[in-house]
């Protein structure tokens, strides 16, 4: 298995340049360690964009996906510190997915990631799954490592910057994650794979993009 657990937060966002030098302070030295901590997250990590939109990205592996419904999570969410609620002020172009981890296939992490973004069709949804399924295999492909796919939560997945009751067409999207050792090898595997399978189950791509990873920490490094 390419991660631990069965439940994903994903954020990314774009930060002003006037403030991303604290926004990496914030993130590097308490926002990673501190979701970390709460019971049942087991690791995180954080991506910058090669080429994609947003900027920054972070990913949250939990135990489970209750742990993103939990109570553990909620009073986290609602005891923010003063430098969190600073820099999540800043966000700009925020996407928020509270996702289940649906398909993973292989092993390890890389040092680059591929991430494409579906909208699911109305109604039936396992067509895609499973045609994504079939396609979301890393075999012999070169550089690849591992694939995943995310199906994210339209009830949970609401950004933070947003008013909660505005219309959020993003919160039932789904995200392929590939995991590769270069860049080169994540573009190259994503060229062309997806595009027409998902057009095919009633899907649409949104968008797709490159990051690397900046680093990451495990519950044990804590």
């Amino acid at each position: 298995m390419p991660i631990a657990g069965s439940g994903m937060l994903m954020t990314s966002m774009d930060i002003d340049p006037a403030h991303e030098r604290e926004f990496n302070q914030w993130y590097d030295r308490e926002h990673l360690a501190e979701r970390v901590a709460i019971p049942g997250f087991m690791e995180a990590r954080r991506y910058v964009a090669v080429n994609a939109a947003p900027k920054y990205l972070g990913l949250y592996s939990t135990a489970s996906f209750d742990v993103l419904d939990s109570d553990a999570y909620r009073t986290a969410l609602a005891n923010q510190t003063a430098w969190s609620l600073e820099n999540i002020g800043r966000f700009k172009n925020m996407l928020r997915s509270v996702a289940r981890i649906t398909v993973s296939r292989g092993q390890g992490r890389g040092a680059a990631l591929g991430l494409l973004r579906v909208r699911p069709p109305e109604g039936d949804v396992d067509g895609l799954r499973q045609a994504l399924r079939a396609l979301l295999d890393p075999g012999d492909i070169d550089g690849i490592i591992s694939m995943r796919l995310m199906e994210s939560d339209p009830r949970l997945s609401k950004p933070l910057t947003d008013d909660p009751a505005a219309p959020n067409p993003a919160a039932r999207d789904w995200y392929a994650l590939i995991d590769g050792t270069g860049i080169e090898s994540v573009t190259a595997a994503m060229t062309g794979r997806f595009d027409a399978t998902i057009a095919a189950e009633g899907g649409a791509t949104i968008s797709a993009g490159t990051y690397r990873l900046m680093w990451d920490l495990a519950r044990d490094n804590l």
